[in-house]
């Protein structure tokens, strides 16, 4: 089982733990194990460093002060995210993925192609 550690006590707890058992700290929103709290830390606000913030798409009613968030994406992460997913886009990975689609089709083309030069081969 994988351990987390509470923000405010540093104590081991569950990762899908609601509040921390320790010291009563709310670790996730609305009660709900899926949705993270994302929280600052010291003096910063998450919305300075956040994608939602730099497209200005953001709703959130304390924007641009917000100290804890349910949306917040960091934009760092977000870039790091969209090199890889440019790195998976080469050449070499798009072939790769359309062979695997196509494994049948690629199949009923080689068996044409072997049973042509049969016949050609026999004449």
């Amino acid at each position: 089982m994988d351990t987390a550690s509470c923000p405010r006590c540093h104590q081991p707890i569950n990762p899908q733990a609601i509040n921390c058992p320790h010291c009563g700290y709310t670790l996730k929103a609305y009660g709900h194990p899926g949705i993270p709290l994302h929280r600052a830390t010291g003096d910063d606000y998450l919305c300075s460093s956040c994608t939602y913030e730099k497209d200005d798409s953001c709703n959130f009613p304390q924007r641009p002060l917000a100290k804890e968030c349910i949306l917040y994406q960091n934009e760092a992460e977000s870039q790091l995210e969209l090199q890889q997913q440019q790195l998976n886009n080469s050449f070499a990975s798009k072939l790769k993925n359309w062979v695997n689609r196509n494994q049948s089709f690629l199949l009923i083309v080689t068996l044409l192609f072997v049973c042509l030069l049969i016949v050609l081969l026999r004449r």
